[in-house]
């Protein structure tokens, strides 16, 4: 099962250029009580063999920026705008038949529910070697064994028996690498795990983590890791984009990330995540206040009012100016350098220990 790298891929990835590249993308939904920006102005980019952690709060637009890149929004009903390019390839303006010979055979997804994202009414077999077949043309028999290496790859045991049964009888950990093992029956080059980990147990989750970078050491695939658990990028991913009301507001290296948040809203995020060190009595620190409507975002920083900084910004830039996102490590806030040097010195860093 191992894969030959393509010379001209080979070039590109020692040249440091980005696999799949998204440059002010914006998704709109048309709704009766109005437009819905469920992404406003998104740039990243993606090399391949590495993993992107994509984090934030529920509707932050993490899952909807995915979704875009697979094509899988309706046209009809969505307005999108920017450049989302896969392997120099712009997928935004690509027909839908154009986008099925990419799916499955060029970018995958593991959904978050694996039980209501396979189908009940057929086997696991099935499902796994439905798209081996669509794309290689190869016969049932064929899918059938590539179904049943998938299972054993990705640790189901007893792989030539539970290929023939239905997702109602594996466990959720078992259905988690069912859906593993279906995005992975084309070789993907591009994997997308959207909360791929939500709802199992913590040693079931460890097992899918460590299966994820096994498989992507063995194929070189470039992931994006969507998730809100800060624990699970900390553990997958090279990289962190930090999203709030549809924005990025915060990039760069895990490490540089974690150990030196530049942003507020990132402040909050760890800030509220209960840590081994501290006392059991001291209790959590949530983010104030609620996040914004994307029907009626906040104007400037989308962050501003909940912010605990804005009195060290001179004026209403916070709430009148909508601050950038720099290329490279950057946060997106009117915060100089040295004032959020300060803040996280003074503040914020005794607080994470």
């Amino acid at each position: 099962m191992t894969t030959q790298t393509k010379p001209e891929e080979a070039a590109a990835a020692a040249a440091g250029e980005a696999f799949l590249s998204v440059r002010d993308l914006k998704v709109h939904f048309s709704t009766e009580d109005g437009i819905v920006k469920a992404v406003d102005g998104l740039s990243f980019d993606l090399e391949r063999g590495r993993t992107l952690g994509i984090v934030g709060e529920s509707g932050s637009g993490k899952s909807v920026t995915n979704l875009a890149v697979l094509g899988l929004h309706n046209r009809k009903k969505t307005a999108i705008d920017g450049s989302i390019t896969l392997d120099g390839q712009e997928l935004t303006t690509a027909s839908e038949k154009q986008l099925e010979t990419l799916r499955g055979k060029k970018m995958a997804m593991i959904f978050q529910d694996a039980l209501t994202a396979l189908s009940p009414y057929y086997t696991i077999g099935r499902q796994i070697g439905e798209p081996f077949m669509k794309h290689t043309g190869a016969s049932k028999r064929d899918a059938r064994v590539r179904a049943i290496d998938l299972l054993e790859k990705v640790g189901i045991p007893h792989p030539q028996q539970r290929v023939d049964d239905y997702p109602h009888q594996f466990s959720g950990g078992m259905r988690q690498r069912a859906m593993i093992a279906m995005a992975l029956s084309c070789d993907p080059d591009l994997l997308i795990a959207d909360e791929p980990t939500t709802a199992l147990d913590v040693t079931v989750q460890a097992q899918i983590l460590d299966l994820l970078k096994d498989l992507q050491q063995e194929f070189g695939s470039a992931i994006i890791m969507i998730t809100h658990d800060l624990g699970v990028v900390a553990n997958m991913a090279d990289d962190i984009l930090v999203m709030y009301a549809g924005r990025a507001v915060e990039r760069g290296t895990t490490r540089e990330v974690l150990k030196a948040p530049q942003h507020p809203y990132t402040w909050g995020l760890l800030g509220s995540m209960p840590r081994l060190s501290s006392d059991v009595d001291e209790p959590l620190l949530p983010i104030p206040g609620s996040p914004p409507s994307l029907l009626n975002p906040p104007t400037g920083c989308p962050f501003h009012p909940r912010c605990a900084f804005t009195d060290k910004v001179s004026g209403d830039r916070c709430s009148g100016e909508r601050p950038t996102l720099a290329p490279g490590r950057a946060a997106a806030c009117h915060l100089t350098a040295e004032q959020r040097q300060q803040v996280f010195i003074e503040t914020i860093q005794p607080r994470l220990g």
